[in-house]
């Protein structure tokens, strides 16, 4: 039987991003497959009352240097966007509507990269229409699939279900039923894959 790797994960963390650069090598060299769970970061901090490390100015500045030895480590490249925090509301819709289609991974690709490399201003929704055209979209056909009841609904009961679980950040893996928090745990997830 397969091992399954879920993935709670929002775009507008940058330890998400970091991990998921790291995600395809992983499953490939331990065989799982990702089951990808788009959630609403600020609706877990609302629903745990956590909130993000920027929002303490130390802290912030620590995850911001140690994020940069990941990447070097990870031999990627991730830029401090100018914007942050991003209201990721419809992104992540948008990774909702996409969730088990064949252009789910380039949504992925496109929306990973203009925030966290390309530093655009995802907030804008001009911004994100020139970033889903220059990756193949068409934008008006992507702000109609993120309109729909059926996909607000499903990113709600995601979100619902990740705090029931215990998540409080992102990203969020579950091996099984045991939850590793961090991009800096994917060595422990590995290991979990491998038993």
């Amino acid at each position: 039987m397969n091992k399954k790797l879920e993935f709670f994960f929002d775009f507008g963390s940058p330890a998400t991003y970091l991990a998921w650069t790291q995600l395809p090598e992983l499953a490939s060299r331990t065989g799982a497959e990702i089951i990808w769970r788009p959630m609403l970061l600020g609706g877990v901090f609302q629903a745990t009352g956590n909130s993000s490390p920027a929002t303490v100015q130390a802290k912030g500045n620590y995850t911001r240097k140690d994020f940069q030895r990941y990447a070097q480590r990870y031999g990627v490249t991730l830029n401090h966007n100018p914007y942050f925090p991003i209201n990721t509301l419809q992104l992540m819709r948008g990774a909702t509507a996409f969730l088990g289609t064949d252009d789910f991974d380039r949504y992925l690709k496109a929306i990973f990269t203009a925030i966290w490399v390309d530093e655009q201003d995802m907030n804008q929704p001009e911004v994100v229409g020139k970033v889903l055209a220059k990756a193949g979209f068409d934008p008006t056909a992507v702000l109609q699939r993120i309109s729909d009841p059926q996909v607000k609904e499903q990113l709600k009961v995601t979100t619902t279900e990740a705090v029931d679980r215990g998540v409080f950040g992102a990203p969020t893996f579950f091996v099984n039923d045991e939850m590793f928090f961090g991009q800096d745990r994917l060595e422990f997830v590995e290991a979990a894959l491998t038993r």
